[in-house]
């Protein structure tokens, strides 16, 4: 008896003693997008999945210099995994490549697929944003769009050009890339004038939701019968993907890329190194009329 209570009291000093891996998730959002939020979400399902504890770090002020000092800071408190958004490399590659040379393992996610090798990342879980432009472009070319207009309402921002040349690429055309902002209100009167100045406009791609559901309201109140191909998901969408105002929208199926990552952290570093030896690749997926009510139930949440 006496040998099995000791027995009893090892196992539980062992398992006290057993510490929670640690990963950080750190993104280039401000905190109010519906995107962190579905990011955030799965990271802590994968976490609660795994037994890891996972922290959050958004980029309230949009200065991409902050992000990477967020990501030094997150460095020096030396976490078991680092999982960070790549919208531009120049700017957060030194912060990365210092946690990576650190023995910290790195996963990029969403965007920046084209650099997460230069910036020491362990692998990359997000979809390829000229792939997924050109699918889109092909979509909206074989449903007869010829010639496009594609907003982008940050330069900086590597993806949304992206997108917008593989679309262009797949109509087979120059296309007008329209630089915007995130005020609604600037989108919605430089999307009607683009459109007003150039009648043989067609088609628009409009990479992010907030610029679909205000460009589905310019092309509204010009009373135009136009093309319209979206990224991403919001209720906005859904509902206008229901009305006919917007034909289709990309889902580059958020919740993969916060679930994913945390796994793979985990066999990381419990299975001596075990990481895809590629890229995961969560998109382009498509949601239109066919399949939007079951996809509508779980937008903003998990998709």
């Amino acid at each position: 008896m006496l040998k099995t209570s000791l027995a009893i009291l090892a196992l539980a000093l062992g398992a006290q003693t057993v510490r929670a891996e640690t990963f950080v998730l750190v993104t280039h959002a401000t905190g109010t997008e519906g995107f962190v939020q579905i990011l955030e979400k799965a990271a802590r399902d994968a976490g609660d999945a795994v037994g890891a504890q996972i922290e959050t770090f958004t980029n309230p002020s949009g200065d991409l210099a902050d992000m990477a000092r967020t990501i030094e800071a997150v460095t020096a408190k030396g976490p078991d995994g680092l999982i960070v958004t790549l919208p531009d490399a120049s700017v957060l590659g030194r912060a990365l490549r210092t946690a990576a040379s650190s023995g910290i393992p790195v996963i990029t996610i969403n965007s920046g697929i084209e650099f997460y090798e230069d910036v020491g990342a362990i692998t990359h879980v997000g979809q390829d944003e000229y792939v997924a432009g050109f699918g889109a472009g092909e979509r909206a070319k074989a449903e007869g769009a010829t010639n496009t207009l594609c907003l982008n309402p940050d330069r900086g921002n590597n993806a949304f050009s992206e997108r917008c040349r593989g679309f262009f690429d797949a109509i087979g055309v120059e296309g007008t890339e329209l630089e915007t902002s995130y005020d609604l209100v600037q989108i919605r009167a430089r999307t009607a004038a683009a459109l007003r100045s150039d009648p043989e406009i067609d088609s628009i791609l409009a990479p992010a939701p907030t610029l679909c559901t205000t460009a589905a309201m310019a092309v509204k109140d010009l009373s135009a019968d136009l093309h319209l191909a979206c990224f991403d998901l919001s209720d906005g969408i859904a509902a206008g993907i229901k009305s006919g105002e917007i034909d289709f929208t990309v889902d580059q199926q958020l919740r993969l890329q916060g679930y994913l990552p945390v796994i793979y952290l985990d066999l990381y570093n419990t299975g001596s190194g075990l990481v895809p030896s590629a890229p995961t690749l969560t998109g382009p997926a498509f949601v239109d009329a066919s399949n939007v009510e079951g996809v509508q139930a779980l937008a903003g949440v998990d998709r």
